[in-house]
């Protein structure tokens, strides 16, 4: 009983959106774009400057609104900082960054890492669905629709890339993806097959980053969000509500996938149990721009953040649930009422 079918979007090459990706970078005073800070960097939010950390699969929708937020406050600066989410995290916890908004890709990684020393509320705002990638140059595409995928995946001749567990929601996403495919087909030893296959080879820290290897033709698949594929102009297999996390009704399933991190402390693990994946936003207790902060925040909640992130095919969660609600400033608080009751 096979309920996958392939999409296919009419959105630019990768290519083309890593150029411009790049060429922003370096012409925002012209254009007005988003500042991309480099990796570690020291910057600090201040006097209209906000230091954005977020998951690597909100790139391009928290593009949108640094550029939304530029034009809307002239002056200001959105510097964006990329990472796996539970490596951005580390980065507040381990290094002391100081960030002034922090996009997590699971709302978990907020709660398990940051709370309460780090951040005192999250905010859960949209949702999203794994799927396998491809392109037209991946080895046995055309079998997909007539092969059960993960016999692909196990093909001798076929590579397969994934996001590290350890650093990225993907990666752990992406594990419990295999665990959930081997009940869902009756394939004992399925999961640690899939998961044991090539090794470390093609294991990169945030999902993005093995982007440029389905382009090039080093990985033939890739386990990633919808939205990412939408958003890169991917093919890809949908996967049965069972299996892709994407659906509530299926939660309880869901808690059958278990997988292991690294936990709070050095040394420590952390066990996750598969649930629907929530995206969740926060504003880190030493948030150098917290007014700033807020304002960003706010736009992402609003009418026109929501528009955003639809149109990057990550569904807005309306009203957006939160955890710490009261410690949350009051000009968010009306965020998470229904629109009808404000």
């Amino acid at each position: 009983m096979m309920l996958t079918h392939i999409n296919r979007f009419r959105v630019p090459a990768l290519v083309f959106i890593q150029t411009v990706t790049v060429i922003g970078a370096f012409v925002v005073q012209g254009c007005r774009g988003p500042l991309f800070s480099s990796p570690d960097s020291d910057t600090q939010g201040e006097n209209g400057t906000i230091v954005v950390l977020h998951a690597g699969s909100l790139s391009q929708p928290f593009q949108e609104l640094a550029k939304l937020y530029m034009d809307r406050h002239p002056g200001s600066t959105v510097l964006l900082e990329a990472a796996g989410s539970r490596h951005c995290a580390r980065k507040i916890v381990d290094l002391g960054r100081r960030a002034d908004v922090f996009g997590s890709a699971d709302y978990r990684v907020v709660e398990n890492l940051l709370v309460p020393e780090h951040a005192l509320f999250n905010i859960h705002f949209a949702v999203n669905e794994m799927v396998i990638a491809f392109n037209d140059r991946s080895r046995r595409y055309q079998d997909l629709g007539s092969h059960d995928w993960y016999e692909v995946l196990e093909d001798p001749k076929v590579r397969f890339g994934r996001a590290d567990p350890n650093s990225d929601p993907c990666g752990y996403r992406t594990e419990m993806v295999f665990q959930l495919a081997e009940r869902y087909f009756s394939e004992p030893g399925l999961a640690d097959r899939l998961t044991g296959k090539h090794g470390g080879t093609y294991i990169r820290p945030k999902e993005t980053d093995l982007l440029a290897l389905l382009d090039a033709g080093e990985i033939d698949y890739l386990p990633i969000y919808r939205s990412v594929a939408e958003q890169h102009g991917l093919r890809f297999l949908r996967l049965p509500p069972e299996i892709n996390l994407g659906d509530p009704e299926f939660a309880l399933l869901y808690q059958m996938a278990k997988v292991s991190v690294t936990g709070r402390t050095p040394g420590s693990r952390l066990e996750l149990v598969g649930e629907p994946i929530v995206y969740s936003v926060t504003i880190p207790t030493n948030a150098p721009n917290p007014a700033g902060a807020e304002e960003f925040v706010a736009l992402a909640l609003g009418t026109e953040g929501r528009e955003i992130f639809i149109r990057n095919g990550q569904e807005p969660i309306v009203p957006p649930r939160v955890t710490g609600a009261e410690a949350m400033p009051d000009r968010l608080q009306v965020m998470l009422t229904p629109a009808r009751e404000r």
